[in-house]
């Protein structure tokens, strides 16, 4: 990287937005309807404005794209080389059922790839980290640690690493967005002759729940935004995962003309 990231920073961001999410998670919701009819928050809202706050004040040279942000237009991004690339709340929906499972997500694109990504769970205060080279981290009670360096909060946390290949196959599927075709994946998986076990997660946990090796597969087979993968990706395969389009198998890229995702498989199974 031409300029050295701050997990500190980064991690005192994702605090900050994940006390105005629970501010207003303790209080009656105000729900809005985005365009596309998806949910809208005020605290989808104070959350940005923490995070592109932070993120400028600490790194003015690196654009910042988020979901709640203004719209940026390809002209002006498709030249970027580096940029921020945000979801102050992601799983809006299940943070409105009030279960919990919403998440901080930052990650830094670089070349199209995320090198680095962050994603804070403020309802259980768990802070997951990911850099390309440098490993995939959990710190749990995050907000009641004052790390001083980059080193000291690596010190504290719990190193990750993708599941190895057991006789059973985990496989972690959306709360909300089941589709007939990750049906199809399983009932494939199951073909294969092994017992298949299945978990529901909200929100970008998904990833998290492969990086830490408590799951095989994350397959998506519907819509996502680029917002919604980018720092997932960059914990999965900082923790030794991949995530590969389900198209070509290649690996997954970032900031295209259209910021909606094609669908993907996320794993950490080496056979």
């Amino acid at each position: 990287m031409e300029k050295s990231i701050d997990l500190i920073t980064l991690l005192e961001i994702s605090l900050s937005a994940g006390k105005e999410i629970m501010e207003v998670y303790e209080e009656k919701l105000a729900v809005e309807t985005k365009a596309d009819e998806s949910p809208l928050t005020i605290a989808d809202q104070r959350s940005h404005q923490v995070i592109e706050s932070g993120l400028k004040s600490a790194y003015p040279n690196i654009p910042v794209l988020s979901e709640e942000g203004n719209e940026i237009l390809y002209k002006e991004r498709k030249n970027w080389k580096r940029f921020w690339l945000v979801d102050p709340l992601d799983g809006t929906k299940e943070f409105i059922k009030r279960n919990g499972e919403f998440t901080v997500n930052i990650a830094l694109v670089e070349e199209n790839y995320p090198v680095l990504g962050a994603i804070y769970v403020p309802a259980t205060d768990v802070f997951y980290y990911g850099e390309e080279n440098g490993g995939a981290y959990k710190v749990e009670g995050a907000s009641a640690e004052k790390f001083g360096n980059t080193e000291e909060l690596r010190g504290k946390s719990t190193p990750l690493s993708v599941r190895k290949a057991t006789e059973k196959i985990c496989v972690v599927t959306s709360r909300s967005h089941m589709s007939a075709e990750t049906e199809g994946f399983i009932e494939r998986l199951k073909d294969g002759g092994k017992p298949v076990e299945r978990l529901s997660a909200g929100s970008s946990l998904k990833f998290c729940l492969v990086a830490e090796g408590q799951a095989d597969y994350y397959p998506r087979f519907a819509p996502t935004m680029e917002w919604d993968t980018a720092a997932g990706q960059a914990i999965v395969e900082a923790a030794g995962g991949t995530v590969k389009s389900a198209k070509d198998q290649s690996r997954f890229a970032y900031n295209r003309e259209s910021l909606r995702n094609d669908w993907f498989l996320a794993t950490g199974r080496n056979e």
